[in-house]
């Protein structure tokens, strides 16, 4: 958690993801400002032979605002590394001057940089692949796909995925029995998708190359509501996972 804690969705995700304090308004992920000191220039001169890879994939269809830099995100949004469709950069006609010509520039070179990225990504996705079985639900497929490009050769630094549909604040257990309902559904679902990831980058000795981290926006209240379910709290567990993470509480 952190002081002052904000238990709106929206702002919640924006301290998150930018790494601001309550009281702070950031523009840029705390990845993206990393980012920024490592890469600098982006988007201008990427891909290159150096790095030839996105260097973070959100898994879905919008990027992570995690990976926001100054000038630009540093995440492409990949929903099925198979199925990519060219976006058509337009004509090489001169640039006008002015700032109608220099944001008319910029969106050509990020429409060709998706497009290589994309080719790379397609590239990766075949030569990949995935030895372990896993469930049939979004966050598997999204792991399954991030397992898959890792295998074939992505060199991409960050993976976003996400799992929806914690905000119980009815029906997160059953009545007489906390071990069962929505929350416990929910875990599973959590639990099953990360242990097939793990076995998989296992099994193609790639484990130790990856290590997981799961965030919310905020916790949940410990004593249940009158719906049998948990209202905004302040704090939540942050977990961290992987073959070279030590077993340890802080």
């Amino acid at each position: 958690g952190y002081p002052n804690q904000n238990r709106s969705h929206f702002r919640s995700v924006d301290i998150w993801r930018t790494g601001a304090d309550a009281t702070q308004i950031l523009t840029t992920g705390w990845a993206g400002r990393y980012f920024d000191t490592v890469y600098p220039g982006y988007p201008i001169g990427y891909p290159n032979a150096t790095e030839s890879s996105p260097i973070a994939i959100a898994m879905g269809s919008f990027v992570s605002e995690t990976c926001q830099g100054k000038i630009a995100n540093y995440s492409l949004a990949i929903n099925d590394p198979f199925n990519f469709s060219q976006v058509y950069a337009g004509s090489a006609s001169p640039v006008p001057a002015g700032k109608y010509g220099l944001e008319l520039e910029f969106l050509r070179d990020a429409i060709q940089n998706s497009n290589a990225y994309a080719t790379g990504v397609s590239q990766a996705a075949k030569l990949g692949k995935n030895i372990a079985t896993y469930p049939d639900t979004d966050l598997a497929h999204q792991l399954k796909n991030v397992a898959l490009m890792i295998s074939g050769g992505m060199k991409t630094k960050v993976y976003v995925v996400t799992q929806d549909f914690f905000d119980t604040h009815a029906k997160q257990v059953q009545p007489g029995n906390t071990t069962l309902g929505t929350h416990a559904n929910l875990l599973k679902t959590v639990s099953d998708a990360i242990n097939a990831f793990q076995l998989d980058l296992r099994a193609q000795s790639l484990e130790k190359r990856v290590i997981g981290v799961s965030l919310s926006e905020f916790g949940r209240q410990i004593k249940s509501n009158a719906s049998h379910g948990t209202d905004h709290g302040t704090a939540a567990p942050l977990l961290l996972f992987g073959s070279c993470v030590k077993p340890q509480i802080l």
